[in-house]
């Protein structure tokens, strides 16, 4: 069975790797929302802000 993505563009822009992954996260929650499968939405959102926290403690030390 496919399953689909969302579809996000990495590459040349000027994001950081936080703004790319919230860009991401978005794309994925909408995705997720609209499959129609159970999700669980304050894991989900609790897992992308451990992330998210990660990242930008790592580009405030500027190793991202």
């Amino acid at each position: 069975m496919s399953e689909e993505r969302p579809t996000y563009t990495r590459g040349t822009s000027s994001r950081s790797p936080s703004e790319e992954f919230i860009a991401y996260c978005e794309a994925e929650f909408e995705r997720r929302l609209n499959s129609g499968d159970d999700f669980d939405q304050a894991r989900y959102e609790k897992a992308r802000d451990l992330v998210l926290d990660r990242l930008e403690r790592l580009e405030s030390e500027g190793r991202a």
